[in-house]
């Protein structure tokens, strides 16, 4: 390894934050015992403190908890874009989701009270955590669901994206947005879909999104769109090779349409799965349609050769 890739892995930052019961806690130490130096619920306002400090000798994982005593939903979006402002620091926030009936049953469990509702139902104090957390939900970078993981299974899924390999390959994040709310913070590559045929103008399609096999055939068939994802697999076919061989160990690709449901959603999925087929680590994101609460069907994690568990 070469005096840059050592320098860049020991500059790296994961950022973990989800829901309680989610499994931070279990990430935390799983990232520790992968060789980072882990901190778990570190207030808000010492977060500039510890980066201004003596530069790491290994990469940093930071928990942040709604417990903590300075939490504020502003704050910690503040604190994301100013690290994200530091040029040598990558930064990734890793949410950990789970849904809220599974959170019920963990605290039903564990015979424990939420820290959000100690003199109420555990339902109270998750809907609370939600609100607070869903605009951090939408500036994640990863989104692990861990409803239907064990500690275990969770373990092997953080190994499978942080663990250093001397020829591993670096993970691949593909998004759909929305033009209309802005581009999703981090991206490397940005491609534009709004000139494919629009989905939304058919009303049998409108209420549908790019997932659906009818929506997919009808972008499909537009006669531009063969061409556009043809080009699009040489051109990441090219640069994924050689930003790895430069050490680059995560690479985000957006594509944008008008509303961040029907186009832009339906490239994703095919370059996620072209890639996934080729043997690369891919996540997928679909910013318009968690906001919508339409995740259902997502499939954030492709690895190698087959897709898993919904977002």
């Amino acid at each position: 390894m070469s005096g840059q890739e050592r320098k860049s892995k020991a500059n790296r930052l994961i950022l973990i934050t989800g829901p309680s019961g989610a499994g931070r806690t279990t990430a935390i130490r799983a990232l520790e015992d992968i060789g980072y130096e882990a901190i778990d619920n570190l207030p808000i306002s010492l977060l500039p403190r510890l980066l201004d400090g003596p530069a790491p000798v290994k990469p940093l994982a930071l928990g942040i908890d709604t417990r903590n005593r300075d939490f504020s939903t502003n704050a910690l979006i503040e604190a994301i874009d100013q690290i994200g402002a530091i040029a040598d620091l990558p930064m990734q926030v890793l949410y950990l989701d789970c849904r809220p009936e599974v959170l019920v049953r963990r605290f039903s469990e564990t015979r424990r009270r939420h820290p959000l509702a100690p003199a109420e139902s555990a339902q109270v104090g998750i809907g609370r955590e939600f609100d607070l957390l869903g605009p951090i939900k939408a500036r994640a970078d990863m989104l692990i669901d861990t409803s239907e993981m064990t500690p275990h299974d969770l373990r092997a899924e953080l190994d499978n994206w942080f663990v250093p390999r001397g020829a591993g390959r670096l993970a691949v994040s593909v998004q759909s947005f929305s033009y209309k709310r802005g581009l999703p913070r981090g991206l490397d590559l940005v491609l534009d879909c709004r000139f494919l045929r629009n989905p939304y103008w058919e009303e049998h399609l409108r209420a549908l999104d790019g997932r659906s096999p009818e929506v997919a055939d009808y972008v499909k068939r537009d006669e531009r769109f063969d061409a556009f994802r043809d080009r699009i697999m040489a051109l990441v076919e090219l640069l994924l090779p050689a930003y790895e061989a430069e050490g680059k160990a995560y690479l985000s690709i957006g594509f944008g349409c008008t509303g961040g449901q029907h186009r832009s959603v339906t490239m994703t999925e095919t370059l996620a799965q072209a890639l996934a087929d080729s043997g690369w680590q891919v996540s997928i994101r679909h910013r318009e349609l968690e906001r919508r609460g339409k995740t259902a069907l997502d499939r954030p994690v492709v690895e190698t050769g087959a897709q898993t568990r919904e977002e």
